[in-house]
C-alpha cells in the first residue's frame, strides 16, 4: 500500500468521479483507475461502486477512506512541522471558534500570527463543539476554542479552561428599555437567542422562571453573529449574550447593555484538541497567542476527564478543570 494510492482514493471520494479526481491530481484517468484497482486487489474488497454518473463508496470504502484521510492529514502535518521547525513559514492551520473568541481573542492574535507565519493559510471556522467534533478527531481541524461540550469528551481529545465568562442584556442604541434595572421591566419584550450554547432558549426560560415571570417571547433563533447584529440593530428585540458583545469595537457604538443583576454566568471558554499528537509549530504558536490575550486569567481548578458546563439554575458555581502545576502552566484535563 502506497501513499499515492491513499491520496488517490481520498481524492475520488471527495470529488465523486475518476474524471474530476484525475483532473485535480494532474493524472491520466487510466492511471488513476489502475491505482484504484491495484489497491482493491490488495485489500480483497471493492472500495467503490462504478456508476454512470460517478463513483460511490461501498461500506468498506467508507471505512477505508476515513483511515486514509487521517493518514494523509498526518502526512501533511508531518511535512509542515518539519518545514516550520527548519524555519519555514508556510503550511495550513485550521481552527474552529465560537463567537466569543472571534470577538475577544482573534482581533489581538491575527496580526502577530501573520507576522510570524506570513505564508500559512489560516482557516477560521465559526462553530460550536458538537458540529466540529468529528473533524477534531480525524485531525482536519487543529483545535477548537469555545464553550465546552455538555456530554463526555471523546477519549482522544483533551480540554483546557481558558477563561470564565459573564453575560449581558444587549439591545440597540436608543432602545426604550435601555434604562431598565430589573428583569421584570423586560418581561413584555421580544427576545432572540444566539448560538453560544445549544440550550440558549432553555437558559433564558429558566432565568425568567426563577424570577416568577412568564416565559419570554422568543422572536428569533440564530446561529450567526451577523444575524444577531442585523436583527438587534433594526428592531426592539433583546438578547442575552456574553459580555464580549458589549466590548467589541464594531458593536460598541451601535448597541448598548441593559444593566440588571439577575443574569447567570455565560459558559466558560475552553481549548479542545487531540491529546495524542502535537500541534504543528504554527498551530501551537496561534494557541499560545490566544492564551496570552485572554480577557482574564483562568482560575485555579482541578483536573477532570470532561468539562461540564454550569447550568442557569446554579449561577456562579463552576466545575474544576485543570490544576496549575509548579511551573505555572495550566494542566490539560484527560
Amino acid at each position: 500500500m502506497k501513499l499515492n494510492q491513499l491520496r488517490n482514493i481520498v481524492a475520488i471520494a471527495e470529488r465523486g468521479s475518476l474524471r474530476a479526481a484525475a483532473r485535480d491530481l494532474g493524472l491520466a484517468q487510466p492511471a488513476l483507475s489502475r491505482s484504484v484497482q491495484e489497491l482493491e486487489h490488495e485489500l480483497g474488497v471493492h472500495l467503490f461502486e462504478r456508476r454512470a454518473r460517478g463513483m460511490i463508496l461501498t461500506p468498506m470504502g467508507l471505512a477505508f477512506v476515513r483511515r486514509a484521510s487521517n493518514v494523509m492529514t498526518e502526512v501533511r502535518r508531518a511535512r509542515e512541522e518539519i518545514e516550520q521547525l527548519d524555519g519555514g513559514t508556510g503550511g495550513t492551520v485550521v481552527a474552529a471558534m465560537s463567537i466569543v473568541p472571534h470577538l475577544a481573542i482573534a482581533p489581538q492574535v491575527l496580526r502577530p500570527f501573520r507576522k510570524r507565519y506570513q505564508n500559512v493559510e489560516l482557516q477560521l471556522i465559526e462553530g460550536l463543539y458538537p458540529t466540529v467534533e468529528s473533524r477534531l478527531k480525524d485531525g482536519s481541524i487543529d483545535f477548537y476554542i469555545g464553550p465546552p461540550p455538555e456530554r463526555k469528551l471523546a477519549p482522544e481529545l483533551v480540554s483546557e479552561l481558558l477563561f470564565e465568562n459573564d453575560r449581558r442584556i444587549f439591545c440597540r442604541k436608543g432602545h426604550p428599555l435601555a434604562g431598565a434595572k430589573s428583569l421584570r421591566e423586560l418581561a413584555d419584550s421580544d427576545w432572540m437567542t444566539t448560538s453560544v450554547t445549544y440550550n440558549a432558549a432553555r437558559e433564558l426560560n429558566e432565568l425568567f422562571s426563577r424570577q416568577n415571570l412568564p416565559l419570554p417571547r422568543l422572536a428569533l433563533r440564530s446561529q450567526s453573529a451577523l444575524t444577531l447584529m442585523i436583527f438587534l440593530a433594526n428592531s426592539d428585540v433583546l438578547a442575552m449574550v456574553p459580555k464580549q458583545w458589549a466590548e467589541f469595537p464594531f458593536t460598541v457604538d451601535a448597541f448598548e447593555t441593559i444593566d440588571i443583576g439577575e443574569l447567570p454566568p455565560a459558559p466558560p471558554i475552553v481549548l479542545i484538541k487531540r491529546g495524542g499528537l502535537p500541534l504543528t509549530p504554527a498551530a501551537e504558536f496561534l494557541v499560545d497567542l490566544a492564551r496570552r490575550h485572554l480577557p482574564r486569567p483562568p482560575k485555579t481548578a482541578t483536573s477532570k476527564a470532561t468539562i461540564s458546563r454550569t447550568t442557569a439554575s446554579k449561577p456562579r458555581k463552576r466545575p474544576a478543570y485543570g490544576r496549575k502545576p509548579a511551573n505555572g502552566r495550566t494542566a490539560k484535563s484527560h
